[in-house]
């Protein structure tokens, strides 16, 4: 079994996928360009609500006022015609040529036309100058009114937001205001959370009353077939049912702490500590030395410190099920199996990967369901009841984190779990590159 970092072999294993995401391809593939209507479809997308109910409040106010200073130009244009028809005429005497009468008359309403076009010009654009100001005015409005018709929802996200990450026993949303449209989904959302708490604390209950009912006859069932198999006088016939028996027995025990272990992951973590993943690692692959011994599966590490916060016991079981996985479903002898922790980007990051049979792509995505194996395989249940990978997921959703897999290149899988950082100096190494 090698205990040494696996970066000094030839080749590096593993192979494929890289082990951590680096940057971008120096030449990307070049993106098609969408024309200018589909940019404006997808605008609506992505502008938040907030600012779209600021567009649509300042543009309703906008339009109404645009619509008033036409009004207006109107009305205004017709008043000056109708004050200048009440003006009385100049009356020139009768000695005067015909010529000379018309020409006044029409300068005379040249004039007029002329007062008339520049009080309307004044008046256009003086009234749009105000609109202008107007337009910045419902803009800012707009805001403060969609802030504050957002205000209950956004107590109803935060509210959510918390209730996620601590119980949901104690705090509620509790809006106060008239029976509306958003104290109704208030209380709806209340009433859910209610019941959700409920149906919680029933599975609790379940779980833990569980764990005894069922451990106790299990571990009668194991003690009477060991008392039978101690008895010098039993015939190998019932020697061998006995260890048949005991074998079966120790499967079930195993089914069923899994499946505890699985509900309890699925629940949200009540301790949270300070752990550095690499010595959760390195524990686990001691713990696991003489199993990979017995399957002759050499097991490899490149371990860099790596530290998150979180229940250390699970942390455990998570990297156990991984390096337990990646020895169980192996090549026999002659497999290999490679484990990585490190920090990238701020975050803990742990890669196991190891030899195996082709996994199918399509297939890699089922097996983190419970109780499914490559291929809906049966015939090798005693190797695991199918919820290694399941309690893993698990754990890393109750840890706020990620668990990609990933076919191998020439069989096995590489499985990458990233944890939130915690606690890191500066001097600490940021990669295990």
């Amino acid at each position: 079994m090698g205990t040494g970092p696996y970066r000094s072999q030839v080749p590096p294993p593993p192979s494929g996928p890289p082990a951590w995401d680096g940057p971008p391809p120096l030449v990307a593939h070049p993106v098609q360009r969408a024309n200018i209507l589909d940019e404006m479809r997808s605008l609506q997308n992505r502008v938040s609500i907030r600012w779209r109910l600021t567009l649509t409040y300042a543009a309703l106010v906008f339009v109404a006022g645009a619509l008033l200073v036409m009004v207006m130009y109107v009305l205004v244009g017709h008043a000056i015609n109708v004050g200048w028809q009440s003006v009385p005429k100049i009356l020139l005497p009768p000695s005067v040529p015909q010529e000379v009468i018309d020409e006044f008359n029409n300068n005379y309403a040249n004039l007029q036309a002329e007062a008339t076009a520049a009080a309307r010009g004044e008046l256009l654009q003086r009234s749009l100058l105000a609109l202008l100001g107007v337009g910045i005015f419902a803009l800012i409005l707009g805001y403060v009114v969609a802030d504050r018709a957002l205000r209950p929802i956004i107590k109803m996200t935060t509210t959510a937001r918390k209730l996620s990450e601590t119980s949901l026993a104690h705090e509620r949303i509790d809006l106060q205001g008239p029976d509306d449209e958003l104290k109704e989904l208030a209380d709806t959302f209340d009433a859910m959370l209610t019941r959700l708490n409920t149906a919680f604390d029933a599975q609790r209950r379940f779980v833990d009353n569980a764990s005894h009912e069922l451990r106790t006859p299990l571990a009668i069932n194991r003690t009477v077939l060991e008392v039978a198999l101690s008895d010098p006088e039993a015939s190998d016939d019932l020697k061998v049912l006995g260890r048949t028996l005991l074998g079966t027995t120790a499967r079930n025990e195993r089914l069923i702490e899994g499946l505890l272990l699985l509900a309890r992951s699925e629940r949200e973590l009540s301790v949270r500590k300070p752990v550095d993943v690499q010595e959760v690692a390195r524990t686990a692959v001691e713990q696991l030395a003489a199993y990979a011994e017995e399957e002759e599966v050499v097991v490899e590490h490149d371990l860099h410190p790596a530290a998150t916060t979180g229940d250390p016991v699970l942390v455990e079981r998570c990297l156990s099920n991984l390096v337990e996985n990646g020895i169980k479903h192996n090549l026999g002898p002659g497999g290999k199996v490679w484990v990585r922790t490190g920090m990238v980007d701020g975050g803990a990051v742990v890669q196991v990967a190891n030899t195996g049979p082709h996994v199918p792509a399509y297939e890699v995505e089922s097996l983190f369901e419970p109780f499914r194996r490559l291929n809906a395989d049966r015939v090798q249940s005693a190797k695991g009841a199918g919820l290694g990978l399941s309690i893993v997921r698990a754990i890393v959703r109750a840890h706020g984190g990620t668990v990609v897999a990933v076919p191998r290149d020439g069989g096995g899988l590489v499985v990458t779990v990233r944890l939130s950082g915690n606690g890191v100096s500066p001097g600490m190494p940021q990669s295990a590159r």
